[in-house]
């Protein structure tokens, strides 16, 4: 069965959104106003949900290399200011992260929390990267890397997995960054954001469904590797904080 192309555009889910709430009839249309106002709440949702869940389709293994990737520069800020020019990426997938040398060989990069990061003892020691903290601020993903990239180093690259914001929609005939399979959550999500004032029925059901069709989906979209636990191979560190 083929998907009809409109399905997950703006328009679309609109439509049903509203028809969801009970706010319009079966061969009625949204009006203009409908559509501006549904855009701007389907935005904010996705805003939203792109925090929850892990979102694989938004993950990115961005290679961080020369000319960018220097020796003597620990600090690396993602976003339009930052010396790594793009759309700030809302998190760094931290045990995902790794260090490829000129030969090819691959190693896990370890992430430090602030608190590490904060009682080392010399930031700018110079060596191979074996550690990283990422640090979130408004418009910009500061990765600090440890030790600070050595000449050699900086030969090879540090491949940081980001996770990128959704890309905001602009016209009625967009369709959004989510895949298809999250159009459901999005129109019953966009119902229960607009159904307030109706009947007390249409609102428990509007909020039922866009729960419990997010939480499906978000429970959906994992890796289908299981998971494998191992050591923090940080626990050698606890007493003198890699110093």
């Amino acid at each position: 069965m083929t998907i009809a192309t409109d399905y997950g555009t703006i328009e679309a889910i609109v439509g049903r959104g509203m028809r969801n709430a009970g706010l319009l009839g079966k061969s009625k249309d949204p009006t203009s106003w409908d559509l501006a106002d549904g855009l701007n709440r389907i935005n904010g949702i996705a805003y939203l949900w792109q925090t929850q869940g892990i979102k694989l389709w938004l993950q990115q293994d961005y290679a961080l290399q020369a000319p960018i990737l220097q020796a003597g520069l620990n600090l690396y800020s993602f976003g339009p200011t930052g010396n790594v020019v793009m759309v700030r990426p809302t998190r760094l997938v931290s045990d995902s992260c790794y260090f490829q040398d000129t030969s090819g060989n691959r190693r896990p990069l370890i992430p430090m929390s602030r608190n590490e990061w904060d009682t080392l003892s010399v930031v700018t020691q110079q060596g191979a990267v074996n550690s990283f903290y990422a640090d979130k601020q408004q418009y910009l993903l500061n990765v600090y890397l440890w030790l600070t990239p050595d000449t050699y180093t900086a030969l090879g690259q540090v491949h940081l997995i980001l996770q990128n914001q959704i890309t905001t929609v602009t016209q009625v005939t967009d369709q959004m960054s989510f895949p298809l399979e999250w159009a459901m959550a999005l129109e019953w999500g966009l119902a229960d954001e607009i159904c307030t004032g109706q009947p007390q029925a249409i609102m428990d059901r509007c909020a039922t469904r866009a729960t419990s069709y997010r939480l499906a989906l978000e429970e959906w979209d994992v890796e289908d590797v299981g998971a494998v636990f191992q050591p923090d191979p940080r626990s050698q560190y606890v007493n003198n904080k890699f110093t």
